[in-house]
């Protein structure tokens, strides 16, 4: 996250970026770029790396059928050290389009991560753990973030002759993956579900449940796969025309556009801006940016540890709803010119999304949708994702100059449809295996007497209990529903 900090702060660091590109313009062609043409380079760099996160998004779907969760997320990680490699050497070798590109490829890599880490975690956690545990990358999303505009100080490494190093910091988190996701086993579910590999599923479970009887989650895994007609993973076209799923897609759908169409990648970018508006010295400004890093993080911890106690819903809707109140704060504080008053929306705005909005639609995603259709949802939901962040990167400017004030308005307008979608439409998922959430959706998707009476043939694994864990039978039952 160290390079979309630097590259979202229009202060020095900003600078620093441009007058590299003018500087070899100048020596490439004797003469600089003008104030157009330079703005336009920034904008690419910028706007690049949700293009590259859109990239990665579609490919999740054969990536995590053909290598499994845990395999997709090792087999990726050569991505973030050929991006590094390209933005830590660009200085050297004078070029501005290897950051570019190091910018689309650590994109591509963000857009298959974002997508893989929670459905990897939503499989291998306990259903009581399943909110913690999805709630726990949108925690470390904002960790880094907030290390990174540590780093960023002037005193540290937000200096000129620093920023190559600083785009490059990407791969130490990468390295550390490395070293240690290989040890850790893949998902049982896709173990037992779509590889059938039933000694690999136990051994993963009593990885992930050392202490624990699994036999009550190996029977909930073949209930899953016996409510499947096929293991098959289904497509995207397949999930987009399949009605039995038809209101879990448009929930993701909703969701996903309104995470990003919330107004907080508006926010972050002007933060700044709104801080020198209300007076701070801009000396001062970087110190204050941090302070909202750590508000980020605090307000992801909240979250994280409420989510189970509280469930989904009440996180989704209080935190659009939050967001939403504080987005109309904005615009009657820049009417009135009240700019104490902005700075509070701008940090409740942010505490709003990292409660809520900013992880549960991730972990949504995840329980909303059985096991062939899960990675063909996260396409979607990754897809539109970026493709919605790219859009109010490149709409707000505009909107802000033709609107003025009254822009946040529109954000106010997409948080207050979200909350009332989810408190009207999307059931609490909370403690619920995934057959229980699909049954729940299957009334409102008029599948309810169809599923009960489907015609289908399974091939079942019958697992006898011993010591407590559960061994296997490798007797296989041949399932023919009668009509």
């Amino acid at each position: 996250m160290a390079e979309e900090v630097l590259l979202a702060e229009d202060g020095k660091c900003v600078g620093y970026i441009k007058a590299f590109y003018n500087q070899t313009m100048v020596a490439r062609n004797g003469t600089g770029l003008d104030d157009k043409t330079l703005t336009l380079f920034y904008s690419v760099t910028v706007s690049v790396f949700a293009i590259g996160g859109m990239v990665g998004s579609l490919m999740v779907g054969i990536l995590v059928t053909r290598f499994g969760r845990k395999g997709t997320l090792v087999r990726i990680t050569c991505l973030v050290f050929i991006g590094g490699a390209f933005m830590g050497f660009s200085r050297t070798f004078g070029s501005p389009e290897m950051i570019i590109v190091g910018r689309f490829i650590t994109g591509v890599h963000s857009g298959i991560s974002l997508s893989v880490v929670p459905m990897y975690l939503g499989e291998i956690a306990p259903k009581n753990l399943r909110g913690f545990l999805g709630l726990v990358p949108s925690i470390f999303i904002c960790l880094g973030v907030f290390i990174a505009q540590i780093l960023g100080l002037h005193e540290l490494l937000g200096k000129e002759e620093h920023w190559p190093l600083f785009l490059s910091l990407v791969v130490i988190p990468t390295m550390f993956q490395l070293m240690l996701l290989p040890w850790f086993p893949e998902s049982p579910r896709y173990l037992l579900i779509e590889k059938r590999n039933v000694h690999a599923t136990i051994t993963a479970l009593k990885w992930y449940r050392s202490k624990v009887n699994i036999q009550a989650e190996i029977e909930e895994m073949q209930e899953e796969q016996r409510s499947m007609s096929s293991v098959q993973t289904v497509s995207v076209f397949g999930l987009l025309k399949d009605r039995s799923v038809r209101w879990q897609v448009i929930t993701i759908v909703v969701v996903n556009i309104g995470m990003q169409l919330s107004g907080i990648d508006a926010i972050w970018f002007y933060t700044n801006a709104i801080f020198e508006n209300a007076g701070i010295p801009v000396p001062q400004i970087q110190y204050t940016t941090v302070g909202t890093g750590a508000i980020e993080v605090i307000a992801g911890c909240v979250g994280c540890f409420t989510i189970e106690r509280l469930g989904r819903r009440p996180l989704m809707i209080g935190g659009f709803t939050f967001m939403g109140i504080c987005c109309a704060g904005i615009t009657l504080s820049l009417m009135f010119q009240s700019h104490y008053i902005s700075v509070a929306c701008v940090v409740g705005i942010i505490a709003g999304f990292c409660i809520g909005p900013a992880g549960v639609p991730f972990l949504i995603t995840a329980e909303l949708f059985k096991q062939s259709h899960r990675p063909a949802a996260y396409t979607v939901a990754g897809c539109l994702n970026w493709l919605s962040n790219f859009t109010i990167g490149f709409v707000f400017p505009f909107l802000q100059m033709s609107a003025g004030a009254y822009c946040y308005l529109v954000f106010f307008g997409v948080c207050t449809a979200v909350a009332a979608y989810v408190f009207f439409i999307v059931p609490e998922t909370k403690n619920k295996t995934f057959v229980e959430i699909s049954q729940m959706f299957a009334a409102r998707n008029g599948m309810l007497e169809e599923e009960s009476s489907e015609l289908g043939v399974f091939n079942s694994l019958k697992l006898a209990k011993m010591n407590g864990y559960g061994a296997v039978d490798l007797e296989y039952e041949v399932i023919e529903n009668k009509k």
